[in-house]
């Protein structure tokens, strides 16, 4: 028996191959709060492509505290993971950047329950390390020169920088709409583009490459992160089992680290 399973990341396909179900070594035992009877075989959860660092850190806590099982995630933007779920593709978890691209798989009745509150984010301003440009506010943004890449306003990050954009007065026009946070950040790592508006996780995972620009017109566009077990989950008893884990300390302990703040009281 290995003590490492194996992940398939997906991105967004619509088609998710599920994993055969692996034996994943060590000793851990579940969460306080979980059981571990009964939960085995394969997970497949969609989350928000700004949870993929903190998710694949949580999935292998996971299967090392139940053995048998393996966590397969597919990360793409919400709003295209919703449409996923609700034209059918197979999977167990759904865990979305804001409630509003949660709202349509409930609003179908493909979530098994109510969906829960698990972090939330905010947006910082990613530029290239050692801030070359001088970038400090967001209306250094509009420039003469500056290139900037946002996140397209249908997904979670897009619309917190439109309200973020908003609440400051300023009018932007980007080079570029990425589908998801990931395709924004790319752009700034590769040198395409001056800054993004990017999530602070995801500045914050790639703090060697970027640096992460704070302003105050964040707080005005903190997204929640809802997760919810689905309705057609073909693994119903793993997939309970998943969430406990991310509402758990340990889960709370992981998302923390990553730079996700805890769910409103």
């Amino acid at each position: 028996m290995t003590g490492a399973t194996t992940r398939t990341a997906l991105a967004g396909a619509f088609a998710l191959a599920l994993a055969l179900a692996g034996c994943a070594g060590g000793s851990d035992r579940p969460a306080p709060g979980e059981s571990g009877a009964g939960v085995r075989g394969p997970v497949t959860v969609l989350a928000a492509a700004s949870l993929t660092e903190s998710f694949h850190r949580l999935g292998d806590e996971f299967e090392a505290a139940h053995p048998g099982t393996t966590v397969t995630f597919s990360f793409a933007g919400s709003s295209a993971l919703a449409t996923q779920v609700n034209q059918g593709a197979p999977a167990d978890v759904f865990a979305a950047a804001s409630p509003a691209t949660m709202r349509p798989v409930t609003d179908a009745g493909n979530a098994a329950g109510e969906p829960t509150t698990f972090a939330r984010n905010q947006l910082v301003i990613a530029v290239p390390k050692g801030n070359p440009g001088g970038i400090g506010t967001l209306a250094d943004l509009t420039r003469p020169g500056v290139k900037v890449a946002l996140c397209a306003e249908q997904v979670p990050c897009g619309a917190a920088a439109r309200t973020a954009l908003d609440a400051a007065g300023v009018a932007l026009t980007p080079v570029t709409l990425e589908s998801d946070v990931k395709g924004a950040l790319a752009k700034v790592r590769l040198g395409e583009v001056d800054a993004a508006l990017v999530y602070r996780t995801d500045a914050s995972a790639a703090a060697s490459q970027v640096d992460a620009v704070e302003f105050p017109e964040s707080a005005r566009a903190v997204n929640d992160y809802p997760i919810v077990v689905l309705r057609q989950a073909g693994n119903p008893t793993a997939a309970r089992a998943f969430v406990a884990y991310v509402l758990s300390d340990r889960g709370r302990a992981a998302l923390t680290a990553a730079g996700f703040q805890p769910p409103r009281a």
